[in-house]
Parts: structure tokens; C-alpha cells; sequence
């Protein structure tokens, strides 16, 4: 019994194949289904195959169901067994294996903190200084009776913890007094006719202005 059914030409009437569209033998177009021989046959045939691919496919799904490895259960986290260390005992500490070394840590060597010395900067040393009225240079003032005027020392550079000291060098032409803590700027009063010298020095700095008392 064949799987194909076969037809027979209307012309010629010789059976061929079914898949073909014209007789291989007169070459006559096939018309409609065509003649089919043993068509009872045929189609008793063509059921019991497909019963057969159908058990087939299903056995082939079954077999291929049970045999499937079955995923792991994505909520069941895996429990995960920590090797034991043969080099430790059950307190946690090192023991002597038989026929091997005890595993010793590493040492890590740390540096000593070194706290940082923090060291007061040198003050600045005095340069230069000036006397100034009027934020201008003066080697030369006049006073007359009854007069006072207020002077300034400009120390160079600034910061200096060195002292500052006025002097006059004839109290009865005038008299200096520092009217501040530092000592940055002084007060001249007239005391007596004459000339005289105001100093100020600043760590070994001298600064001089001749004062005309008249």
C-alpha cells in the first residue's frame, strides 16, 4: 500500500503519483482530484499513519517531560556548607595538623602615629622703621607753645613683637608719651624753646626727627 495515493489520467488512464499536476506518461493536465484507484484503501492507510505519528509525538512530549531536569526554587536560597579547616580546632584556634604546618596569619606591620608638632613661626625681624605724621615721612617738626601733635612709627614688616620705644633728648624743649598698648604712635608737647631729637627705636632699629620747638 502506498503513503501517496495515485490517480489515473483521464486520457490515457494510467495511474502516476498525486503530487504531480499532469500525467507523466501523455502529458494530459490532471482535472480536479482525478481518478483515484483503491481511494477506500488509501484512506484507511493515510488514518492509521496519522494515529501512529500522533502516538509517536505524544510519547516522544512524555518522555520529554519526566526526563527534564526540574529548575531550582528561585525562594529557596541554597544552603552553602563552610569547608571545615583542618588547620583549626573546634574553638577557632590553630592546631598542629599531622604531616603539615600550622597556616600562620600574615603580620601586618602598621607605622607609628606621629602626632603632628606644631611649632609657633619665628616672629618677623624689624628691617626698617619711620616716623610719619600724616601718613607721610618726617625727620623734621616744628612746635609751637601750646602745640601737640600725634606721630606714627611704621615698622617694617608688620608683626614685629619687638618693643617700641620713643625717647626725647631734651625734656624741657618737648615731651613724647606713646598713647596706645603697642606703642605704634606717640604724642609731642611743647614744653620750652629749643631744638631737640625724638628717637624711636624697634629691635635694635632707629628712626630720628629733629624737632624745632620755637
Amino acid at each position: 500500500m502506498s503513503i501517496i495515493s495515485e490517480v489515473k489520467c483521464a486520457r490515457c488512464d494510467r495511474k502516476y503519483s498525486g503530487v504531480r499536476s499532469r500525467c507523466p506518461y501523455c502529458g494530459a493536465r490532471r482535472i480536479g482530484r482525478g481518478k483515484y484507484s483503491e481511494e477506500s484503501d488509501n484512506s484507511k492507510g493515510k488514518m492509521l499513519i496519522g494515529i501512529l505519528i500522533m502516538s509517536i509525538l505524544v510519547i516522544a512530549v512524555g518522555v520529554l517531560l519526566f526526563t527534564a531536569p526540574k529548575p531550582d526554587d528561585p525562594d529557596i536560597p541554597p544552603v552553602l556548607e563552610s569547608p571545615t579547616d583542618p588547620t583549626k580546632g573546634d574553638d577557632g584556634d590553630l592546631t598542629e595538623v599531622s604531616g603539615t604546618n600550622p597556616v600562620v596569619p600574615p603580620v601586618i606591620e602598621t607605622s607609628p602615629v606621629v602626632d603632628d608638632v606644631i611649632t609657633d613661626s619665628p616672629a618677623p625681624t624689624v628691617q626698617s622703621v619711620q616716623i610719619t605724621y600724616a601718613n607721610k615721612d618726617r625727620t623734621d617738626i616744628t612746635l609751637k607753645p601750646g602745640e601737640s601733635v600725634v606721630l606714627r612709627a611704621r615698622v617694617n614688616p608688620v608683626g614685629t613683637e619687638e618693643e617700641i620705644v620713643w625717647t626725647s633728648s631734651n625734656i624741657n624743649a618737648f615731651e613724647v608719651v606713646p598713647t596706645n598698648a603697642e606703642a605704634t604712635q606717640a604724642k609731642l608737647t611743647y614744653i620750652g624753646k629749643g631744638n631737640a631729637t625724638l628717637t624711636v627705636a624697634v629691635g635694635g632699629i632707629e628712626a630720628e626727627c629733629i624737632v624745632r620747638c620755637r
